[in-house]
């Protein structure tokens, strides 16, 4: 358990663009004493690309191992 999960959900966090907005956040245990962020938010699909954002939170690369989006619902 190396990874600083506060930092990690700072980070993300902190990442801000139009059309986004963060909601809940949450440590989920995988299994084996390692933990995940898991994350809940609101985008207006005409402004925020899913892959833009996913690669910008991919950008921690101290952090981050990679992201998943566990459901979507489109309005």
């Amino acid at each position: 358990d190396e990874t600083n999960m506060q930092e990690l959900q700072d980070n993300v966090l902190a990442i801000q663009m139009d059309g986004l907005v963060w909601g809940g956040h949450k440590l989920v245990a995988v299994g084996f004493g390692i933990k995940k962020l898991q994350l809940n938010l609101v985008v207006e699909d005409e402004k925020v690309s899913l892959d833009d954002l996913q690669a910008k939170i991919e950008e921690d690369e101290d952090h981050v191992q990679s992201t998943d989006i566990v459901a979507m619902q489109k309005l």
